[in-house]
């Protein structure tokens, strides 16, 4: 982020969070990796492989996904919200805890 709340991030039509370019390449970069791998998944059914090997690659895309979400997570606690507190708008702290209850 970094971007002090520019015009794309404080949208009148709702909220929405800027990212540089860095930051969207790697987003972008681990989703096409997970992407694959659930074609990976997909593959391997159409083939009839053995259920623990399927099993196991589904396990590695739920923990990739789960990495993922723990950055923008990170992402959104450093910024986002650091910025709202800043602002003095604690209001920030009951959407985080409604956010991490649906993370649960």
């Amino acid at each position: 982020m970094g971007c002090d709340r520019c015009e794309k991030c404080c949208k009148k039509n709702g909220r929405s969070t800027h990212r540089t370019v860095e930051e969207k390449n790697e987003l972008t970069k681990r989703l096409n990796i997970i992407e694959g791998q659930i074609r990976g998944i997909n593959q391997m059914i159409a083939d009839d492989r053995y259920c623990d090997d399927v099993l196991v690659q589904i396990a590695a895309v739920s923990k990739a996904v789960k990495s993922l979400g723990n950055n923008i997570l990170e992402s959104h606690l450093k910024n986002c919200v650091a910025y709202d507190i800043q602002m003095g708008n604690l209001d920030i702290l009951e959407d985080v805890m409604q956010l991490l209850k649906k993370l649960q």
